[in-house]
């Protein structure tokens, strides 16, 4: 089920806070409504290392679960190379520079952003 405009967004602040808070590197959130069913938001962003992607994709959980969005669903938290964070509406890849590099999401999801916003 679909939340409102405006509790997606306050989804969308509360992960982009989180993830400043942590120290997260060149975060891009890309606004995914109507281009596809899954989510309205994609959040990526880089850490310096698999300790600290790690750290923020615990981080996330918790803080979305204590803000009352629900418990969301993480794959990849072993390696720390790249978790995905689910969280309804709002979508997070968490990278390590290289990892994200190699992958390049944003090129694929939002290829008009300007490329000083992709690190």
């Amino acid at each position: 089920m679909k939340a409102s405009k405006a509790e997606v967004a306050k989804l969308r602040d509360l992960v982009e806070k989180t993830l400043n808070d942590d120290k997260a590197e060149d975060l891009v959130s890309i606004d995914l409504a109507g281009k596809t069913s899954f989510a309205d938001y994609m959040i990526i962003a880089n850490g310096r290392s698999s300790r600290q992607v790690t750290a923020m994709a615990d981080h996330l959980k918790e803080r979305i679960k204590e803000a009352g969005f629900g418990t969301v669903r993480m794959e990849g938290q072993t390696g720390g190379d790249w978790i995905l964070v689910d969280a309804g509406d709002v979508v997070i890849h968490l990278f390590r520079p290289e990892v994200r590099n190699f992958y390049n999401l944003e090129k694929i999801w939002a290829p008009n952003i300007p490329m000083e916003m992709m690190g």
